[in-house]
């Protein structure tokens, strides 16, 4: 099958994205939490973080959270990683990450807005 048009290529993704592994918010003030999925991040278990991250937002029905999967970050030392992206608030990224510290950052980062501040990754890089 061959997608002929961009509109095609978002039904598609709309269509098939809980089988991607992603989970699409809607409303106002979204929370994005990106999971890193390279090489590195799949290895050390991200593919279970990432599913009980979309169960544990629908079981409490958030409906303003958008989850998706991105690429390394370079952070591969404390994978699997979690970035958490809260309207109007700097961006938290969490390491080692597994399915039970996914499950709490939804309840307690997202919903009550108590950040996990045993998970938190505190390394920068320096950009040119």
């Amino acid at each position: 099958m061959k997608v002929k048009s961009m509109e095609e290529l978002k039904r598609i993704r709309e269509s098939h994205g809980k089988s991607l592994g992603m989970r699409k918010g809607e409303g106002e003030n979204r929370i994005i939490v990106k999971v890193g999925m390279g090489t590195c991040g799949i290895a050390a278990g991200a593919r279970e973080t990432l599913r009980a991250i979309i169960e544990e937002v629908d079981a409490q029905g958030m409906k303003n959270v958008d989850v998706i999967q991105v690429g390394c970050n370079g952070y591969c030392h404390s994978e699997p990683i979690v970035e958490v992206v809260m309207p109007d608030e700097d961006s938290i990224l969490y390491g080692h990450v597994d399915e039970e510290k996914g499950r709490m950052i939804v309840k307690k980062h997202l919903m009550e807005n108590q950040l996990l501040q045993d998970s938190i990754v505190n390394e920068t890089f320096e950009r040119a």
